[in-house]
């Protein structure tokens, strides 16, 4: 018997909105899976076939990148971040939604403009994609590399700004910050190993468009896909997104 398809998912807040997508895919975890007080990283499922890992975010794009999963779930910027040539991602699967935001200080942004910016000292888990945004824009990046608490740099002097995820916005709101440009919008995409997904084809590309029919209305699935294996991905990852401002209700609210 073959060994089976191990797909690898995100702690936190994909996992939550991955599981019933699992189901709507026929993908049924342990019970254990959806318990965060467990310690276990590898699960079973309804079908033999199948297991689950329960990784970091930044630890699933590695895990398939090097063929130790065969799929993932994983946010577009953690994809952004690393740019993996060896992984594939197919579908966009509208979960996980939020957007990568730059925010600083509210005192400092009563009188900032970011057009005019020249140089930026910034707190970050996303140094690559940060410094490319900023040198796409012309703007010189001096990245300070943490892993969390990325709220409090500024506080502290660490850095003038920070670069991070945000969803509500009420973590900024929290600790005095605001939001100032929107760097990327991020959804949780399928990823697969491109040398898994040619040497397994008659495995991962069924659950491939399982995962399509799951997560596209049908009006989209009528009108057809992108690139198959051999491009970047059906929605291609932009790394030099265009500057956005942040929306109204998210300006001064991760």
């Amino acid at each position: 018997m073959a060994e089976p398809i191990i797909i690898a998912i995100p702690k936190g807040r994909i996992l939550e909105e991955a599981l019933p997508l699992l189901a709507r895919v026929g993908i049924v975890p342990e019970p254990a899976f959806a318990d965060e007080s467990s310690r276990a990283l590898r699960f079973s499922t309804n079908r033999p076939d199948i297991g689950l890992i329960r990784v970091r975010a930044f630890d699933v794009a590695t895990f398939v990148a090097h063929g130790a999963a065969q799929l993932g779930i994983v946010g577009s910027d953690v994809l952004l971040e690393f740019d993996y040539s060896e992984l594939y991602a197919p579908v966009d699967l509208d979960i996980g939604h939020c957007r990568l935001s730059v925010a600083e200080p509210a005192a400092m942004a009563e009188g900032d403009d970011p057009r005019e910016w020249s140089h930026v000292r910034v707190a970050t888990k996303y140094p690559n994609l940060t410094r490319k945004h900023f040198e796409a824009r012309g703007v010189q990046a001096e990245c300070v590399k943490l892993n969390g608490a990325m709220e409090i740099a500024p506080v502290l002097g660490l850095s003038s700004r920070i670069v991070d995820l945000v969803s509500s916005g009420k973590t900024l709101k929290e600790n005095g910050l605001v939001e100032v440009e929107v760097i990327q919008q991020v959804s949780a995409r399928l990823i697969a190993n491109r040398a898994a997904f040619k040497t397994r084809a008659a495995e991962i590309g069924p659950l491939v468009e399982a995962f399509r029919s799951a997560a596209t209305p049908p009006s989209r699935l009528r009108e057809g896909t992108g690139a198959g294996p051999n491009g970047k991905s059906d929605a291609a990852l932009s790394v030099a997104p265009t500057p956005q401002s942040p929306p109204a209700s998210g300006r001064g609210s991760l």
